[in-house]
């Protein structure tokens, strides 16, 4: 038991649950799945994931921020991830699709990847995804198929219900 005093009465010795038990009427609509993506051109199917959890009652954002052109940016949203709610990122790239392991390597939260396809990929979108199913020891991502951000989806929600 925590000796702790409380401002309001500094003789009343506060438990260590009792802190906790103050937030619960709090009502908090931090988002849960942070879904992003490299390009705006990714929004069309990425958006197809937040539907799925739309759908489950699951809060979400979703952000456009590029691997390669803003790196800092997404190692910064990926570092304070948890810290703002997220317990989920799901990351659609498509060509080297680097964004999912960028973002796996600066969270500890689970990562989803998307690959997807455009009419620049080699081989149909093999590139993207080779490149996030490839993912060095280390730095976990898990690859839903090509173009199927709904799967992605419905796999934060199983993860989210654990």
């Amino acid at each position: 038991m925590s000796e702790a005093r409380t401002e309001r009465d500094p003789t009343h010795p506060v438990m260590e649950t009792e802190p906790e038990t103050e937030f619960d009427d709090l009502d908090v609509d931090a988002p849960l799945v942070g879904i992003i993506m490299g390009s705006k051109s990714d929004l069309p199917e990425m958006e197809k994931a937040g539907e799925v959890l739309a759908d489950k009652g699951i809060r979400y954002e979703i952000r456009v921020m590029s691997a390669h052109r803003d790196p800092n940016t997404v190692a910064d949203y990926c570092r304070n991830a948890r810290m703002r709610g997220l317990r989920v990122i799901i990351a659609g790239a498509g060509l080297s699709a680097a964004l999912p392991g960028v973002a796996a390597a600066h969270s500890d939260l689970p990562v989803i990847g998307v690959p997807l396809s455009s009419r620049l990929s080699a081989m149909g979108g093999l590139d993207a995804i080779l490149s996030i199913v490839q993912m060095p020891p280390g730095v976990p991502v898990a690859c839903v198929g090509l173009d199927n951000a709904r799967n992605a989806g419905h796999l934060a929600a199983r993860i989210l219900s654990r």
